[in-house]
Formats: C-alpha cells, structure tokens, sequence
C-alpha cells in the first residue's frame, strides 16, 4: 500500500462505473484505460493502481455497480470517494463538457476529485451492510404492498381479487418478520442498542425506525444542527435575485430518512407535547399544515441529533 499523503500530493483517478465496464482516467498521467466490472477485471485494477503513488480514487453511485469495485479498493487500503453523480455532472458543464461517452466522464470524475477533493467514503461493516440491505428490502415490500392494495380497491369480487388478496396477507406476514429480523439484528451490538435506546426515548420513534436510523443516518449524533439537516433535505434553500425573494424549499438529501421521519412526526404531533405545541405556534402564525410539519420534522431531527450526540 502506498504511504498516505497530503490531498494536495494524490493522483486523482477517476472510474466510470458501468454494469460490465470500469472506464478509468489517471489525471496525472492522462492516461486511459478499460476494465471489465467483474473479478478478474476488479482484480487487474487492482494491482494497476497499487503500483501508482499516493492513489485516491473517485467513482460515482450507481445503484451498486461500483459496490464491489470499491469495497475491494478499499480493502486493499486505497482511498476511495464515492460521490453523488449530479455535483460531477454539474462540473462536467462548467467545463464546456457537453458530449457524455465513458472516457469523458472518466475524466469528469477524476477532475472533480482533483477541485473538490472529496473525503474518502467511510464503507460499512459486514453487520451494517446485513441490516441495511434488511432496512431496504422492508420498504421494497412496503411499497409493494401499497400498490397490492390500490390495485385490490380497482376489483370486484372474484378469483383475481382473492389472488391480490392472499399475495397482500403474504406481504404482510413476511413485512412482520422482517420487522422481527431487524428489530433482533439493530441490538448485535452493544453500541447500536444503546443508540436505539437513546433514539426510542422521545414519543413518536418506534422500533423500526429507530433500528433504521443506524444504517440510513449513521451521521446522527456526529453533525451540529445545520448539517445533519442539510443532509436529510430539511434545510430551506433561498431562492433570491436582485430585489427578488423567492420562496424558501427544502431540496435533496436523503428520501429514504426523510419519509421515516415525517410518519413519526405525524405521531409526535399527537403524543410528543413539544413537538405538538410548536406545530399549533408555527398555525397560529400563519404557516401552511405542509410547512409547518417540514418545520417540526426539521425540529424533530435537530433534537434527535443532540441526543445521541450527548448521549442523552
């Protein structure tokens, strides 16, 4: 492994990402290569970038494609940033770079990592990896079941209607163990259960959600109020030109927190008094019901923050 070295110092080696291809640009060298996206392509990348000095590699999020590539670089202690596909694309613009082929945004990624130096990704144990890929199995069959149901309300009696119907108790049977899975899996270790704990405290926060909040919001706890709500896509965004003051909204972050977030403040707004009593201040003042329950899943969040972060 080559010594670690100051970010000013690394090669940026940017890898387009693709189902059966890694598309890899050295910006130091300017050089390009090819290799397929298995095991013995994953492995002559490998030994290709351990003979470069000080090699920080950049690769976008691409729905898992770049999963296996990077946890082995990493392994094998390379530095390795993956990063959202929209900031690289918007740096792809600012360059002039309107064509899109894989040796260009090969190239794309590793220049942002050369002007934004993004922190190495910090990759998940063997346990988080387990439950989040439980956490997000469970919200495939949710969603699933959700569909099953509407489609259940289009029919009128008869075979095809007990057939949604049987698939619906199926849904909600395995939706039950899964809940019972990870419930089980979120308290192996002795950190997450007293995280749990922590997060479990407040009125509104069940079990599911406190369990997946360790692997969706790892950050909790580790972030000061802006930042943790930034990152959720609870932060207002101005909108102003000139004299002009657009209206403030909440863009990006992470969805899959997000919708957690907003069912359990729709059940602190019945059970929590603090988060009540705020939700009726911001109506008295005049704030839309919309607004008003962003404000108070915002609020929500911040508190959550602080208590794990104070362990309290």
């Amino acid at each position: 492994m080559p010594p670690l070295a100051d970010e000013t110092t690394f090669a940026w080696i940017g890898i387009d990402v693709s189902k059966d291809t890694l598309e890899v640009y050295d910006l130091s060298a300017e050089t390009y290569s090819s290799y397929s996206n298995n095991a013995a392509g994953i492995e002559a990348l490998s030994q290709q970038l351990l003979n470069r000095p000080h090699p920080a590699i950049v690769c976008e999020a691409t729905g898992g494609y770049e999963s296996t590539m990077a946890l082995k670089l990493h392994q094998l202690g390379l530095r390795v940033s993956v990063v959202n596909p929209r900031p690289v694309r918007d740096l792809a613009k600012a360059l002039s770079k309107l064509a899109k082929t894989d040796p260009i945004d090969a190239y794309v990624i590793a220049k942002y990592g050369e002007v934004i130096g993004p922190a190495a990704t910090v990759f998940a144990s063997e346990v988080e990896s387990e439950l989040k890929q439980w956490v997000n199995r469970r919200q495939q069959l949710v969603e699933i079941l959700s569909a099953e149901k509407n489609r259940r309300t289009l029919l009128v009696n008869g075979p095809a209607r007990d057939e949604v119907s049987e698939h619906i108790e199926w849904l909600e049977k395995k939706i039950k163990q899964l809940d019972e899975k990870i419930d089980k899996l979120s308290d192996s270790t002795p950190e997450w259960k007293e995280r749990k704990a922590i997060l479990r405290s407040p009125k509104g926060i069940g079990a599911l959600i406190s369990a997946s909040f360790l692997v969706l919001l790892p950050e909790l706890g580790q972030l000061n109020r802006r930042q943790i709500a930034s990152l959720v896509g609870l932060a207002p965004f101005n909108r102003d030109s000139g004299r002009f003051r657009g209206q403030r909204r909440i863009w990006g972050g992470r969805g899959a927190v997000r919708s957690l977030l907003y069912m359990a403040t729709l059940s602190a707004l019945k059970s929590n008094p603090p988060i009540r009593a705020f939700y009726q201040q911001l109506l008295a003042r005049g704030k839309v019901k919309k607004v008003a329950i962003i404000a108070c899943m915002r609020k929500f969040l911040v508190c959550l923050n602080a208590m794990v972060k104070n362990k309290e």
